[in-house]
C-alpha cells in the first residue's frame, strides 16, 4: 500500500514524498480511511509509529475538499504539553506546506498577544494545550463554533496531568455535530470512560498489544544505591561516549540538582520541567539536538512530546510512580524504525516500582549489577520498602504539596 491509495490531494502527496516516506505505517493504514469516512475514532499505538500523520493528513485533506474561500477554524487538536503541541504543529505545517491551509498554535508559558493576532488573521487548524485554549475562550479571542473535527492527542497523558475539568469545559464550547478522534499510546480504564462521553459509535484501531513497549528498545535494569545513581549515570554516558541522552527524574528539584552535578562530572547537562520558561525549554532541547549538551534531564510532564531524531538512549534515573509513564519514557527512543536502549536505575527498596512495570508489560526485567556499582544490600531504605499512596506519589513527582490550595494545580495544567 502507498499513500496514493488514500486518494489524497497531490499537494499532500508531494509533501509526503519530500519526507521520504516509503509507505504508510500500520496506524496510518487503518486510521486514515476511517477518518476520511468521517467516523469517530479511538486509536492506540506505540509512540513513534506515525500517529500524528494518521490524523493530520486526513484533516488537511478534508479541509482541501471543502474548498474554503478564506481560513475558518475547522479543526482543533488538543495536546497535553507545549512540546507536543509544537511537534504536532510542525507536522501539520510540513504536510500542508504546498496547500493554502493555515495551522495555528496556542500554548501557555508565553504571551497571548502573538497567538491572538494569528487567530484574528485566520487559521483552519488550531493546535492547543487545554489551559491556554481556555484562556483564549474566556477572553473571547477564539470561537469554536465552526469546529467539525476534534482531536485528543496523547489522551492518556492529558487525563493523568489533571485536565479532565478543562476538557469538560472545552467540549461544552464545541458543536455537537462533529467528528472526534482520540489518539493515545496506552488505553487505561479512565480513557474508556472518557471515550463513552465524547465519542459517537467510534471505530477502534489497536495496532499492538495493550501497553506494549517498542520491540526495538533494549531494556536494561541496574541495581545501584540511591546515593550513587548520579555517579553511575555520568559513568554510563561518559564511558560509552553517548552523545544524546534523555534522563528522566520524578521531581523538578531532582532534575535541577542532577543537571548541575552531572555537568560537574564533565557531562554537560540541562534540565527541563514545568517551572522552566518556554524559552529555556526550547533552548535546552535545541542544544541537545545540536550536540552542545550531552544529557537532557526531564520530568514526565515536560518530556511528553519531545521528539529527537535518532535519540538512542533513555535513562530512568528514577522509575515513575505511574507504570504507564515508563512506556512513554522509553518510547522517546527507537522512533521511526530506529533501535534504542532504555536503562533503568533501581535502588534497594524501589523494586515495587519495577514490579508494577513488569506487570503492566507482562515481561520480566532482570536486574544487573555493574562492577564497581553494586548496591549495599545492608542499607535498604525503610521509607521506600513499600508502595506509598499513588495519589500522593504523583503529587510529589509534580512538586506539589499535599497542603496546596485548591487552585494550586492551575499553573501546572496550563503547561
Amino acid at each position: 500500500m502507498t499513500f496514493s491509495s488514500f486518494a489524497l490531494d497531490s499537494t499532500l502527496l508531494q509533501a509526503i514524498t519530500e519526507s521520504a516516506y516509503d509507505e504508510p505505517t500500520e496506524i496510518q493504514k487503518q486510521s486514515i480511511p476511517l477518518i476520511l469516512a468521517k467516523h469517530d475514532l479511538m486509536a492506540r499505538a506505540q509512540t513513534g509509529t506515525g500517529k500524528t500523520a494518521a490524523f493530520a493528513l486526513p484533516i488537511i485533506q478534508k479541509i482541501l475538499l471543502a474548498q474554503p474561500c478564506k481560513p475558518m477554524l475547522r479543526a482543533l487538536v488538543l495536546a497535553p504539553t507545549r512540546e507536543l503541541a509544537q511537534q504536532v504543529h510542525q507536522s501539520f505545517c510540513h504536510y500542508g506546506q504546498f496547500t493554502s491551509v493555515v495551522t495555528g498554535i496556542a500554548y501557555g508559558g508565553v504571551s497571548t498577544k502573538k497567538q491572538i493576532i494569528e487567530l484574528k488573521t485566520g487559521v483552519d487548524i488550531l493546535i492547543a494545550t487545554p489551559g491556554r485554549l481556555l484562556d483564549l475562550l474566556r477572553t473571547e479571542s477564539v470561537s469554536l463554533a465552526s469546529i467539525d473535527t476534534l482531536v485528543f492527542d496523547e489522551a492518556d497523558r492529558m487525563l493523568d496531568m489533571g485536565f479532565k475539568d478543562e476538557i469538560d469545559q472545552i467540549t461544552q464550547c464545541l458543536p455537537k455535530d462533529k467528528q472526534t478522534l482520540l489518539f493515545s499510546a496506552t488505553f487505561a480504564d479512565d480513557i474508556y470512560k472518557m471515550s463513552k462521553k465524547i465519542l459517537v459509535n467510534p471505530k477502534m484501531v489497536e495496532i499492538d498489544d495493550k501497553n506494549k513497549a517498542a520491540d526495538d528498545v533494549e531494556q536494561l535494569v541496574y541495581g545501584v544505591d540511591a546515593d550513587r545513581k548520579r555517579e553511575l549515570t555520568s559513568f554510563l554516558i561518559g564511558s560509552n561516549n553517548w552523545k544524546q541522552v534523555l534522563v528522566f527524574t520524578r521531581t523538578k528539584q531532582c532534575a535541577d540538582d542532577l543537571a548541575k552535578e552531572m555537568t560537574k562530572d564533565g557531562v554537560k547537562s540541562l534540565a527541563i520541567h514545568g517551572d522552566k520558561s518556554q524559552g529555556a525549554r526550547d533552548k535546552a532541547l535545541q542544544e541537545l539536538k545540536e550536540g552542545k549538551i550531552r544529557a537532557l534531564i526531564a520530568t514526565d510532564v515536560a518530556a511528553r512530546g519531545i521528539d529527537i531524531k535518532g535519540l538512542s538512549h533513555v535513562i530512568n534515573y528514577e522509575l515513575p510512580y505511574n507504570a504507564e509513564d515508563y512506556v512513554h519514557r522509553i518510547g522517546r527512543t527507537a522512533r521511526a524504525g530506529n533501535s534504542g536502549m532504555a536503562v533503568s536505575l533501581v535502588s534497594p527498596g524501589e523494586e515495587w516500582l519495577l514490579t508494577a512495570i513488569e506487570e503492566l508489560l507482562d515481561i520480566s526485567l532482570l536486574q544487573q549489577w555493574l562492577p564497581g556499582y553494586e548496591p549495599d544490600l545492608t542499607k535498604v531504605a525503610k521509607k521506600e520498602s513499600r508502595p506509598i499512596n499513588k495519589k500522593k506519589a504523583r503529587q510529589n513527582a509534580l512538586g506539589k504539596s499535599g497542603k496546596a490550595k485548591p487552585n494550586g494545580n492551575r499553573e501546572r495544567r496550563r503547561r
